[in-house]
């Protein structure tokens, strides 16, 4: 601890609720408690390629922004320093490492260690700069909830609560007009957010990247509820479900349509009303996931990780990032964070439970 003096603070990949939380809990732990100063690193690692655009964050920059969402310092998903785009003399686009120029900025800054707030992309560059000799700790953040070292991740929770407050505004549409409605969340590899989102919101279909399904098993269970009298459905679709062989073809023409969001979504909301002779509405949530103020729990949890972060640097655990284990805060290596992906799995607790309630998933 005798050897800190800065520290320095970056939020990278892409935002959402908490982050500000873990800014505020940070600064004010390095300064109220250990009289360190803060400098914050703009966007990513940007802040550290151009040194110029960081700054020092005093308690007043950190007032009042708890329940905001984003991130006071920006962030970004395309700045890897061992990776940098740019273009040479003649124009054309070359890709570098200037990670030695990333340490050396944060020496001239003065920072003697870094906080580094982001998914498992930015914790592995983290982990990068940290073997250049850049002393660095991590904080998990993904709304994906797809970290194996952490039981859970800040933003998560947050994002449930838009999505299944969207899940219930369309159940009274869906029920009056007698139509299916598909709801496409986010989950580009893991289905947390559909399936936790979709018991929470009382969804009648579930389609994630780790449960195999056809189009024609939906379709099925859609008209075994209209023979019930049930004449309407509400389907949860994760982004990142798996196209069927069939499917493949169609599959990639939307992509190229819609690159971003809403391939997936607008992909099944064809193929059932195609199946059902039916109609169907989509809705596509997209970043108002990622939007919005911190829950209750993500703020607590963010304000743990944030204290904590700090403690592991007063403590000299370089190298490490901040997890959540057993109700506890604990400690975890970087590259046991980042080496295996959590995902559901189609026969844990969840997925029992969805299906004993007589929820589909299309298998």
């Amino acid at each position: 601890m005798s050897d800190i003096r800065t520290i320095g603070i970056s939020t990278g990949g892409g935002d959402c609720p908490g982050l500000n939380a873990v800014i505020r809990a940070a600064t004010k732990c390095a300064i109220q408690k250990y009289g360190w100063r803060v400098i914050g690193i703009t966007d990513g690692f940007d802040g550290l390629i151009h040194p110029e655009r960081s700054f020092e964050l005093s308690l007043k920059h950190i007032s009042g922004i708890l329940p905001r969402g984003g991130t006071i310092l920006g962030t970004t998903n395309r700045g890897n320093p061992f990776a940098w785009k740019a273009t040479d003399a003649s124009g054309k686009a070359v890709v570098t490492d200037i990670s030695p120029q990333v340490v050396e900025n944060a020496c001239k800054l003065g920072i003697d260690a870094v906080i580094v707030i982001g998914g498992d992309g930015t914790q592995a560059i983290g982990l990068e700069l940290f073997h250049k000799g850049l002393k660095t700790v991590g904080v998990p953040k993904t709304i994906d909830n797809d970290l194996s070292a952490t039981e859970v991740t800040f933003g998560f929770d947050s994002a449930l609560h838009t999505c299944m407050e969207a899940i219930d505004k369309l159940f009274s549409t869906a029920e009056s007009h007698h139509r299916v409605m598909v709801c496409e969340v986010m989950g580009r590899d893991a289905g947390w957010i559909a399936l936790e989102a979709g018991i929470a919101g009382g969804a009648h279909v579930i389609l994630i990247p780790e449960i195999p399904f056809t189009i024609q098993k939906v379709c099925n269970y859609i008209q075994e509820r209209e023979k019930a009298g049930k004449k309407f459905s509400v389907v949860v679709v994760a982004e990142g479900i798996k196209p069927l062989p069939e499917m493949k073809a169609q599959f990639e023409r939307e992509k190229r349509a819609y690159p971003r969001a809403g391939a997936v979504g607008y992909l099944i909301g064809d193929a059932i009303g195609s199946c059902i002779k039916k109609e169907v509405r989509v809705t596509v949530l997209g970043h108002t996931q990622r939007g919005g103020s911190p829950s209750p729990f993500d703020r607590i949890l963010s304000t743990r990780f944030g204290v904590e972060a700090v403690e592991l640097i007063a403590r000299g655990e370089f190298g490490k990032m901040v997890a959540l284990r057993g109700g506890q805060i604990v400690s975890v290596e970087v590259a046991e964070a980042i080496g295996q992906m959590k995902r559901v799995d189609p026969n844990g607790e969840l997925v029992r439970i969805a299906k004993s309630i007589r929820v589909c998933f299309g298998d």
